[in-house]
């Protein structure tokens, strides 16, 4: 047997220090009658040890050793191994029953985001897919999880006509989650926050491999967590704004991967943070395809966001505008990137969708955007 294999070795029986016990006193020729004399102890608690049905105590173990030989640490540690392989064939057994829970997760895209082991979805490993997406979320079992996914289900605040899949929009968010809670993160600095927000927007102009270390620099400095995450089917989200202990987290998805809809949302956002933050139990969850006016903290979040990419005062110009040159001209004036210039013109109807599209950029996590 190589040292892998005997490392990886997992018996599926489960042998008490009873076991041992027994051996040890047939060596001997004793009955349990004689080990209860010479340990002290009643015969039904003897017998109750050999059966695995009292637990193995220090006191127990320092007689044991007297008696038997065998140090104390060995008496522990075979009950500590004993008591562990006991309790894991009882949650086993626990995770068969639980099975069913499986088809209310979107386990498939769960392995693809790296949240649990990809494996075939054979009968016999459906029981350890059970435990893995348990640990994930960070629950007991299915019924705290629904309870979870109820609680903060309530607390949406959902800026998009259509719900997305509740699973697929808990995964998405735990994720995120499990990113922000490995930043070492200040207190919270809203003036901070607000200096990295006017930094960040002339970073529009740049690649994202260069203006994605900065902004999360500038951002955590400031006591915010930035997490970018991997859009999950059917969750629908673009972004989400919210509280986690004493920091705001922004997390986005890449949701349709322009530039012009990736600085939207982050900037949108962010207004929320800066404009709710008395608000700190709402999870602002947001959809780039949402309607305008589907909700009035979502409408100014939108004027915010609107506002600091181009400001108001340009607002006549942007009538004057619909060729690539005005364009690119206009941008180098409000040093933004072409591509949200043409994307606020196509949202305020000035431009049809598709015409300009060339002047955008696509993003992409761990590349370099490419124009589209």
């Amino acid at each position: 047997m190589t040292r892998a294999e005997a490392g990886s070795f997992a018996p599926d029986w489960i042998s008490s220090p009873g076991d041992t016990i027994l051996d040890l006193v047939e060596e001997r020729g004793w009955t349990q009658a004689d080990l209860a004399n010479r340990l002290g102890y009643s015969r039904k608690h003897v017998n109750q040890l050999v059966r695995g049905k009292a637990s193995l105590s220090e006191d127990a173990a320092l007689r044991l050793h007297r008696v038997l030989g065998g140090s104390v640490g060995f008496w522990l540690t075979r009950e500590a191994r004993y008591r562990e392989r006991l309790a894991a064939s009882r949650e086993a057994g626990l995770y068969e029953g639980w099975v069913d829970w499986l088809e209310e997760l979107p386990v498939a895209a769960m392995m693809r985001a790296g949240a649990i082991t990809k494996r075939r979805m054979v009968a016999s490993a459906k029981a350890q897919v059970v435990g893995e997406c348990l640990a994930f979320f960070g629950v007991a079992s299915p019924e705290q999880w629904r309870a979870r996914c109820a609680g903060t289900q309530g607390a949406f605040r959902r800026g998009t006509a259509r719900d997305g899949d509740r699973a697929s929009t808990a995964v998405w968010l735990r994720l995120g989650e499990m990113q922000a809670e490995q930043l070492r993160l200040p207190a919270y600095d809203r003036e901070r926050f607000t200096r990295a927000l006017t930094e960040i927007r002339e970073l529009t102009v740049e690649s994202p491999e260069l203006f994605e270390p900065r902004m999360r620099r500038l951002l955590q400095a400031a006591g915010v967590a930035f997490v970018l995450v991997p859009a999950i089917p059917k969750a629908g989200v673009s972004g989400v704004a919210r509280w986690l202990n004493r920091n705001p987290l922004i997390q986005l998805s890449l949701f349709g991967k322009t530039n012009d809809r990736f600085w939207f949302s982050f900037f949108h956002e962010a207004a929320h943070i800066l404009l709710h933050a008395d608000d700190r139990k709402s999870v602002w969850l947001d959809d780039a395809g949402r309607p305008p006016g589907a909700d009035e903290a979502e409408t100014e979040a939108d004027r915010w966001a609107a506002d600091c990419l181009i400001p108001p005062a340009h607002d006549a110009e942007l009538q004057q505008l619909g060729d690539r040159r005005s364009v690119r001209a206009f941008a180098r004036r409000v040093g933004v990137h072409p591509g949200i210039v043409v994307g606020r013109l196509q949202h305020e109807r000035l431009l049809p969708f598709g015409q300009l599209n060339g002047l955008k950029a696509r993003f992409k996590f761990g590349e370099e955007s490419t124009p589209t």
